[in-house]
């Protein structure tokens, strides 16, 4: 199991500079992956301060060498996928092959999509990830390609420079355990990042060891058996070490990332930086 940090890319996470040394700390303190959100237009009452995590991801990729990098997770349904195509490629050429592409239906729908004239209808929303992943892949791969689907239409064109990573940029794809739709889904690409939140925002039940050895067994019957990661992780709430018991069992269970979500919702950024670079955790 290999262990990364996540954080908002809003608030006290909107400055680059602090992005910066975050990643520069976390992979000098032999952290695996450093991850953002990917928030436009998020607020809890009041406006806040949000940078674009693709600029934030490009700084970050230039501050390090070996950490992997990404967004956990970009709503690929507010994107026009062709642009993606475009920053992605580049993030991995400028990375050298450490981008992790994080994918999701997008959430609030209200504020981040119905706020600009996006349609927030669920179903429409699933359509455009299916569509804009299809177009990501056939971009990517630097050869002639052409799509016509129902919300996107690409004329027959080729993209280079290709991604470094090869065939592609892997993809992890969020989403509601158990629904069946975003697993079918996830087992399509290279990773699944389940939630107990709703594509709505509604809470669910928090998961367990026990569901996420029931996603490994579901994932690996999709794929007769070829590997995918399967992606889960813990906000900070105190300075106390992660149980290693626990982390034990979700790693028998099959989880091959662990993240560590930064928040200053229980400690300061001080704090953070204190964690961070104590390192990761180690089984």
């Amino acid at each position: 199991m290999r262990f990364a940090l996540n954080m908002p890319n809003f608030a006290e996470f909107a400055d680059p500079a602090t992005i910066v040394a975050l990643a520069r700390d976390a992979e000098a303190s032999g952290w695996d992956g450093f991850f953002l959100w990917d928030h436009i237009n998020i607020s809890w009452g009041e406006p806040m301060p949000i940078a674009d995590p693709w600029i934030l991801l490009a700084a970050v990729a230039q501050a390090t060498e070996r950490i992997a990098i990404g967004p956990i997770v970009t709503p690929v349904p507010r994107r026009r996928p062709w642009v993606l195509a475009r920053q992605t490629a580049t993030l991995d050429q400028l990375s050298k092959g450490r981008l992790i592409l994080g994918v999701g239906l997008g959430l609030p729908a209200e504020t981040e999509f119905l706020a600009f004239g996006e349609d927030p209808d669920l179903s429409v929303r699933a359509e455009k990830l299916d569509e804009g992943l299809a177009i990501l892949a056939g971009l990517w791969s630097g050869e002639a390609f052409e799509f016509h689907g129902r919300h996107y239409q690409v004329a027959q064109t080729s993209f280079l420079p290709t991604p470094v990573q090869r065939p592609r940029i892997p993809v992890w794809v969020a989403g509601c355990w158990p629904k069946p739709g975003p697993l079918r889904r996830a087992a399509a690409w290279d990773g699944y990042v389940p939630t107990s939140l709703g594509a709505d925002g509604s809470e669910g039940e928090p998961l367990t060891v026990d569901d996420f050895a029931a996603m490994r067994t579901k994932l690996e019957s999709m794929r007769e058996g070829r590997p995918i990661d399967l992606v889960t992780g813990d906000e900070i709430v105190d300075t106390k070490p992660i149980d290693p018991d626990y982390l034990q069992r979700l790693q028998s269970a099959g989880v091959t990332w662990y993240m560590l979500g930064l928040s200053t919702r229980h400690v300061d950024m001080t704090t953070l930086f204190d964690l961070v670079r104590k390192g990761p955790p180690r089984l």
